[in-house]
């Protein structure tokens, strides 16, 4: 993980504090509207590791509970939950698998439920100018999903979404929007004028920051669902992980100095996680993974997704004599990434 939590158009908050944040950060409430809320739940994650949390907006897929949202709301989450608007009931959630590249994610509610899954369009007719409105958890409040109404300004658009660290991903054949997306909406539905899903809101501006943007963008409902059939089908690939996240438990620094080693400088280590007991400690490089060169942040997260938790890898480090150490180590199970 980095230093410090990454920051999506989800609603990231200390603990506690929910509740105040669409006040204090300003954001404007939004209307319900209940003909287009079917099929919309709420997503709230716990950021164990960084002693916060989350909320954003997902939307159902299946009867029993298949949930689609972005990859970038269940970011770094220890615990997940769906709301369903529409009756207050409140369900845990795993996560099935996620793509980082491509930003989106499946979770499975937990139990015996009964949504009420999307009614979607065919996204390869989206056209230029037409009405579409998005719907979402705005300010990350809960309660009936809110709305905000535009037009479609551009069709396969590419932009980098950057968290602020220096970590970013590019995201490309995408949706633009003039409706003013809000934190917590990412992951909810872009609906036609049939209040059909023709897309899945995903970046509130080009650097997911914490505010109202009348440039908003979407993940083609087309691409979302594909990518969605092979996470639920349980078919991992180079941009898709299924199942656990390994977990060695090293806080990495988000760019290195320039007199520093290549590699993931380790920032902390998490007390009583694999790579404490390997004998890493803050200070040290990571160098490699099971032979594979670490260059950054990316590289190695990139590495660690080729496997599950409780796989065993080796890990290649430089401590702070520049002494080249190397341990096998067990990966517990972690937040996604």
């Amino acid at each position: 993980m980095n230093s410090r939590p990454r920051i999506g158009s989800r609603l990231w908050v200390a603990v506690g504090a929910a509740a105040l944040a669409a006040v204090a950060l300003g954001f404007t409430p939004r209307p319900a509207a209940a003909a287009l809320s079917t099929g919309v739940v709420d997503v709230t994650t716990t950021l164990g590791l960084q002693n916060g949390a989350a909320a954003g907006t997902g939307m159902v897929l299946t009867a029993s509970g298949e949930i689609l949202t972005n990859n970038h709301v269940i970011r770094g989450a220890t615990d997940m939950r769906v709301i369903d608007p529409s009756t207050g009931r409140s369900y845990t959630a795993t996560v099935v698998g996620y793509s980082v590249t491509n930003d989106v994610a499946v979770l499975q509610v937990n139990g015996t439920v009964h949504l009420h899954p999307i009614a979607r369009d065919n996204s390869a007719n989206v056209k230029v100018g037409q009405l579409v409105t998005a719907v979402g958890n705005a300010g990350g409040t809960g309660g009936k999903p809110a709305t905000a109404k535009g037009r479609v300004t551009g069709i396969g658009r590419s932009i980098v979404a950057s968290d602020g660290e220096g970590i970013s991903e590019q995201l490309v054949g995408l949706i633009q929007i003039n409706a003013a997306l809000q934190p917590g909406d990412s992951g909810g539905p872009l609906v036609n004028a049939a209040g059909r899903v023709i897309g899945m809101d995903t970046a509130a501006s080009v650097d997911f920051e914490f505010q109202s943007s009348h440039e908003g963008y979407a993940i083609p409902i087309n691409r979302a669902l594909t990518l969605a059939k092979q996470i639920a089908a349980g078919r991992a690939s180079t941009t898709v992980h299924i199942g656990s996240t390994p977990f060695l438990g090293v806080s990495v620094a988000a760019a290195a100095t320039s007199t520093s080693p290549a590699g993931a400088l380790v920032a902390s280590v998490v007390s009583g996680s694999p790579a404490e007991q390997a004998g890493i400690v803050a200070g040290d490089t990571i160098t490699a993974i099971d032979g594979q060169p670490v260059t950054s942040y990316e590289v190695l997260a990139s590495l660690l997704l080729h496997y599950n938790a409780g796989a065993t890898v080796t890990v290649q480090w430089l401590d702070g004599t520049g002494t080249t150490q190397s341990a096998d180590v067990v990966t517990a199970t972690g937040p996604p990434q």
